[in-house]
């Protein structure tokens, strides 16, 4: 497995590549959805907020976020680190991210299920747990010689974020404030993705339609665009804007919910011309967390939607399978 960022093109796309015309894009521009919400974390009103988020939540499954607390300085250095980590040499990638003998830190094309695809999807990536801190930053990678003291910052923030987004949906779905909080949040892990320049963009994907298998991610997708929502039978864009946050509501969250929030199906096409970058924050439980409706939105007119299980089984079934193959809800990882 050799990853995109080190390949000597031809100007053709490699036939492993290639996807049956099926599952080919499509249209690769499509129109921005201007009406998935932009919110306003430092309006007055937590009330509005929170109805705007329910909103989102129920209608796309996808909001973005400004004034979230998060230094535009902050945002900007853990970009620019994530871009020159994929910049480097391909050994160089391999040897920072081998660090830990258990294999946390994780550097791949396409998905884990590499060997299995059909065919592969037009990205690379670098993915590691977050917390706690001071256990996992001993396995990130030491190049850049920024990475781990831009990265870990960010996360600091990010962890913040995620709570205080966690509270208001919390809020909103009349559990209490701290229900999404200690287990269901205790195990966030980043990805930073990177799609080359595509040299036929309209024969393969960055990736395919699917859920992901979070509570909540939290997206820093730079300027370029590349991020669609399926809505109504047809994909719009989410709109880079400067230094929000694109937040989507997980498959995990839609069943704690009990359906009343949505797992934001969502793709990611590519383009011949620029590189792109983005930066995922997944909000995932512990190994060992029982997923199932919150109690307190079950009742006899609203009967439990899913059986409860681990999410560890749920996990594992979901890296197992190839993309290709899986369900929409077992994709992303």
């Amino acid at each position: 497995m050799e990853l995109l960022s080190s390949w000597c093109y031809d100007g053709s796309l490699p036939e492993s590549y290639v996807m049956p015309p099926e599952r080919r894009p499509g249209k690769l521009i499509v129109p921005f959805g201007k009406s998935i919400p932009v919110i306003d974390l430092e309006c007055h009103d937590r009330n509005e907020t929170i109805q705007q988020i329910m909103k989102a939540g129920e209608e796309y499954g996808f909001f973005q976020v400004i004034n979230h607390g998060v230094s535009v300085d902050l945002m900007d250095e853990t970009m620019n680190v994530a871009e020159e980590f994929h910049a480097m040499p391909g050994l160089d990638k391999e040897r920072e991210c081998s660090k830990d003998p258990n294999g946390s830190c994780k550097l791949y094309t396409s998905s884990y299920a590499y060997p299995r695809e059909d065919f592969h999807y037009w990205r690379d990536v670098v993915t590691h747990p977050c917390h706690p801190l001071e256990e996992c930053i001993q396995f990130w990678p030491e190049k850049p010689t920024r990475y781990r003291k831009v990265v870990a910052a960010y996360l600091v923030e990010l962890r913040k974020l995620s709570c205080k987004i966690l509270e208001l949906i919390c809020e909103g779905l009349g559990l209490s404030t701290g229900y999404l909080s200690s287990h269901l949040i205790e195990l966030p892990k980043i990805m930073i993705n990177h799609y080359p320049p595509c040299p036929e963009p309209s024969l393969t994907l960055g990736l395919s339609k699917h859920r992901d298998p979070s509570i909540i991610t939290i997206l820093l997708q730079g300027r370029i665009q590349g991020l669609q929502v399926f809505k109504d039978g047809q994909w719009i864009g989410v709109e880079p804007l400067p230094h929000a946050f694109v937040v989507n509501i997980g498959y995990l969250l839609q069943i704690i919910s009990n359906g009343k929030l949505e797992g934001a199906e969502h793709r990611v096409v590519t383009n011949s011309r620029d590189a792109r970058t983005t930066i995922s924050y997944f909000v995932y439980p512990s190994d060992q967390s029982l997923i199932e409706p919150a109690k307190a939105l079950v009742n006899a007119c609203n009967p439990a939607i899913h059986k409860a299980f681990k999410f560890v089984d749920f996990f594992t079934a979901f890296v197992l399978k190839p993309h290709n193959t899986a369900r929409p809800h077992t994709l992303n990882c």
